[in-house]
């Protein structure tokens, strides 16, 4: 079978249409640290005790290191810009690397607002005693998502020269407050001991439903891993580039939640964490025990800089989908144009940032401001989890094609690259099913399952359409 012309291939006929190579291995592995450590996941792992050490771990060895490996043989067979995409389309053909595509961007649309959410309550506690009425105001939340989106939009217009250094800042912005929380819960727990108990009873995950729903969600929080392949005409030598930086970044990940989740669960008892502010409070919470009053408003706000920096790092790599999707002319063709001046996929930035206001809207509609929250990561986590689907299976499939020189091979070859591929399935698949469940907690179920399952279902529809008519386009052109 004939290799498909692939973006990259398409657009290097064009010196004029060529991507800058801008992304050094630094860079990659803070890029990879900022969108693969979100500071929220530490809060929801913390709200469900001890226990989630050990679901961090399991989610790490079967989940994170399948798709860690496999991202890395398959982008060093194809390293060109799209990734996944590229991947799909050889492996399944045109319409599973559109859809590959599409469901992955669509996924970041509720992600946006979620993430921006989060890093709005974050703020709050910069000025604790004079914002803090603003923690139930949903009009806060939506104005903050409103003009963060927007300059993150606007410096990834401008290059990824210019829009990674937001999200480098945002990298080194994650350590700071896992550090003062660790540092911190030390001291409490010198001090005063434990605020929980770790036993191997209180260590051992819950089997049930509620549990499982907690599970999914742990293992949402390590995606990531394929992101930087996206924008595989960015990164300079990307063949050896990517596998290292995916190396780093992984440990890197795994140390920060769990040691990050230790450090709460020493501060602050895990039935007074909420998953919208928990990190900060288990800083504030810790400051009204030993003192040092000075470090709950530095954390509240690199713990929001940070969550802003993993929008815009989304905002950038995703983009990237839609626009090898218009050079194949499966969306209209100006996805598939960079600008003139700063060699950017504007257009698709500039629809993401469009569609992302509108959920932002959507999600916050008959809703709490938690409501919505939980409603935006449940339907981000399902919508996300499905290309993982066409990953693993591409790994599968793709094992028949010979490996040339300079490919990185799995371990073992074509039988541990079948077996972690079918771990990554049944992980991938569960997250998803598990995911449409809504919060024990939420005021309003029936609704909250509409919204995730529904708007799951609408987002696959309208790909499948755009799709067929973007098939049609382009044999009545040809």
């Amino acid at each position: 079978m004939d290799i498909p012309e692939t973006a990259v291939q398409a657009t290097e006929q064009s010196a004029i249409d060529t991507p800058k190579r801008v992304l050094g291995f630094r860079d990659l592995v803070l890029f990879y640290a900022v969108t693969g450590i979100s500071l929220r996941w530490i809060a929801t792992a913390a709200s469900a005790g001890p226990s989630s050490v050990v679901i961090w771990i399991g989610s790490w060895l079967f989940f994170y290191l399948p798709l860690a490996l496999s991202v890395v043989e398959l982008s060093s067979r194809y390293p060109n810009e799209g990734g996944l995409y590229v991947w799909s389309k050889r492996a399944f053909g045109n319409f599973s690397g559109f859809m590959s595509a599409w469901t992955y961007w669509t996924s970041n649309l509720p992600y946006f607002p979620a993430v921006l959410y989060f890093a709005a309550s974050n703020l709050i506690y910069v000025r604790l005693h004079e914002w803090g009425h603003l923690s139930h105001d949903s009009r806060f939340y939506i104005i903050f998502s409103l003009v963060t989106l927007s300059l993150a939009t606007f410096l990834n217009i401008i290059g990824l020269d210019v829009g990674k250094w937001l999200h480098n800042i945002g990298a080194f912005a994650m350590w700071i407050p896992a550090v003062i929380i660790v540092v911190m819960g030390a001291i409490a727990w010198h001090r005063f001991g434990s605020a929980n108990p770790f036993t191997v009873r209180s260590m051992t995950p819950h089997i049930s439903l509620n549990g499982m729903i907690f599970w999914s969600l742990l293992i949402f929080a390590f995606g990531g891993a394929e992101t930087g392949s996206f924008m595989g005409g960015e990164i300079k030598n990307p063949r050896k580039t990517v596998p290292w930086a995916i190396f780093f970044a992984g440990i890197t990940v795994a140390f920060c939640y769990i040691i990050g989740t230790l450090g709460v669960l020493v501060a602050l008892p895990s039935g007074e964490v909420s998953n919208l502010q928990g990190l900060v409070q288990a800083v504030a919470k810790t400051v009204e025990r030993v003192g040092y009053g000075w470090t709950l408003p530095v954390a509240a706000f690199l713990i929001c800089l940070s969550n802003v920096s993993a929008a815009g790092a989304y905002l950038a790599a995703v983009a990237r989908l839609p626009f090898v999707a218009g050079i194949d002319r499966f969306l209209p063709p100006a996805f598939g144009h960079l600008h003139p001046r700063w060699k950017t996929p504007w257009v698709a930035l500039l629809t993401q940032y469009f569609i992302g206001v509108l959920f932002i809207f959507l999600g916050q509609a008959g809703t709490t401001v938690k409501g919505a929250y939980d409603v935006m990561a449940s339907m981000t986590v399902i919508v996300y989890f499905i290309p993982y689907l066409y990953v693993f299976a591409s790994m599968i499939k793709l094992q028949n094609e010979p490996a040339g020189p300079g490919i990185i091979r799995v371990p073992g070859g074509k039988p541990v690259a079948v077996l972690i591929s079918i771990v990554g399935l049944i992980m991938t698949t569960f997250t998803i099913v598990i995911s449409v469940v809504p919060q024990p907690d939420d005021p309003n179920k029936p609704l909250a399952v509409l919204k995730v399952a529904g708007g799951s279902v609408l987002l696959l529809v309208i790909g499948a359409g755009l799709y067929w008519n973007g098939k049609k386009r382009a044999a009545q052109t040809t």
